[in-house]
């Protein structure tokens, strides 16, 4: 039995049929050269057969399903593999329109708490002789960064490789009893890590005054729960709608060049850009600027170089995005100058403080399920952009090249969109996850990205 750290069973208590709390990914492949008509389904049969399956990919909520009991892990003893891998077909020649159709249709189901939290769908018939696969797991037992990282060490940079296995299983080590500053490492101290919690916890009261004053000092610096109301600030459904799309990183490199600001800051920029126009359209844009929040990850690597996988380490920074200005390098302008001040408020922090103090703004969310309350609260933010690393270089499984990842978020009771983007080879890739029923014409926000990318790239470049 493993207890849960409170970051990761916040996700399972605040889980409810209109709020499903695991991410997820989209990934296609081109058929490797050679390929059958029955190459998809063979694959499927051979993920059937790999039985050896990761500690992680095991473990399930320990006690009774759907009470306030669950704050341990169990492990699964009896996995059935065919339950968790599934194969699924569109009908041929299948578009990107259907499959971003059944990905929507996936992503809104709930994972089986009596089963290790995770679902694998293998997805044939699309055209231009691509494939599919959709993967979802439960928050509580990976965040964002940690599922990227576990997709691009279980593929291959190398076309010939053959010796690919599942994101589940693990790969075959011969270095297990030999890795470097193993061996001999001294034991952890636990009454210097007590001690050193201890000092930790006692300095929450000045870190979080600091974060109070600075904000004030600076005029434009974002509090939680200053954010105006607004068509995303709602209460949500289970249903999801899901669209994706790919831009050139260079493009985004190139506005950043000229305006000497990075790559998350025009990101940032073009999400902004898109909703003014999105919400100007439907007549619903609030006369004060929208603030997202902008996870950061706190994941450090491990003395033998890796980072560990499971679990949730991530900070939290309130942005300005400047919405009501119509000058799009006004706005990248104050959206680079609100992450600055954003990052420098937590410098100097431990990982413990910084975690305590960006959960604030996510208490809403823990208790959102309480009916009414997104009615009669102000929104600590309007909507959830993340910037998750992904692979530098293209990657293979077992000879099919993949040609896109896509990751799926959480919409929230009271923020009924989440935009994630994450970076693959020269390729930064945008997937918007919304509630069905609150954020009409998703698709049209692609578009719109596209437009604010255009008018940055018109005025810098």
């Amino acid at each position: 039995m493993a207890i849960m750290p409170v970051t990761d069973s916040m996700f399972l208590l605040a889980e409810a049929r209109e709020h499903p709390m695991h991410v997820g990914g989209l990934q296609l492949f081109e058929l490797p050269d050679g390929a059958g008509p029955d190459y998809v389904s063979d694959l499927h049969r051979q993920l059937l057969e790999t039985v050896d399956v990761r500690p992680l990919f095991r473990r399930r909520p320990r006690g009774p399903v759907g009470v306030l009991g669950q704050f341990a892990w169990t492990n699964d003893d009896q996995l059935d593999v065919e339950y968790h891998v599934r194969h699924s077909g569109l009908p041929r020649p299948g578009r990107i329109r259907e499959l971003l159709e059944l990905t929507s249709r996936l992503h809104g189901t709930l994972l089986d708490r009596h089963r290790p939290l995770w679902e694998f769908t293998i997805i044939e018939g699309l055209g231009d002789n691509r494939f599919a696969t959709y993967s979802k797991i439960h928050h509580a037992l990976l965040d964002g960064v940690s599922a990227l990282r576990l997709l691009g060490s279980t593929l291959s940079e190398d076309p010939d490789d053959r010796g690919v296995r599942p994101p589940w299983s693990p790969p075959v080590r011969t270095d297990v009893f030999d890795r470097p500053g193993r061996r001999d490492a001294d034991p952890p101290d636990p009454f210097a890590a007590v001690s050193a919690f201890v000092k930790e916890v006692a300095g929450l009261g000045s870190a979080a005054a600091r974060v109070v004053n600075e904000a004030f000092r600076e005029q434009s610096a974002t509090l939680a729960f200053q954010a105006p109301k607004s068509m995303f600030n709602v209460p949500i459904t289970g249903a999801r709608r899901f669209a994706a799309q790919g831009w050139p990183l260079e493009r985004i490199r190139a506005v950043g060049r000229a305006s000497g600001t990075t790559v998350n800051d025009v990101m940032l920029a073009m999400c902004s850009g898109a909703l003014r126009q999105y919400m100007i359209d439907l007549g619903r844009l609030p006369d004060r600027p929208l603030v997202a929040a902008v996870p950061m990850s706190l994941r450090t690597r491990t003395p033998a170089g890796e980072t560990a996988l499971g679990g949730n380490a991530i900070g939290l920074i309130l942005c300005d995005l400047a919405t009501t200005d119509p000058d799009p390098t006004a706005r990248l302008r104050t959206i680079h100058e609100s992450m600055l001040r954003g990052k420098a408020v937590y410098h100097g922090m431990s990982r413990l403080q910084v975690t305590a103090l960006s959960a604030i703004p996510l208490v809403p969310l823990a208790i959102g399920t309480i009916p009414g309350l997104t009615t009669v609260t102000p929104p600590a933010f309007n909507v959830m952009i993340s910037n998750v690393p992904g692979p530098r270089r293209p990657l293979y499984w077992n000879g099919a090249r993949m040609q896109g990842v896509y990751p799926l978020s959480i919409p929230y009771e009271g923020q009924a969109l989440n935009i994630t983007v994450t970076s693959y080879a020269e390729s930064l890739e945008f997937g918007l996850t919304g509630c069905r029923r609150t954020v009409p014409h998703l698709q049209r926000l692609l578009g719109l990205l596209e437009e604010s990318l255009t008018d940055l790239e018109k005025a810098l470049c």
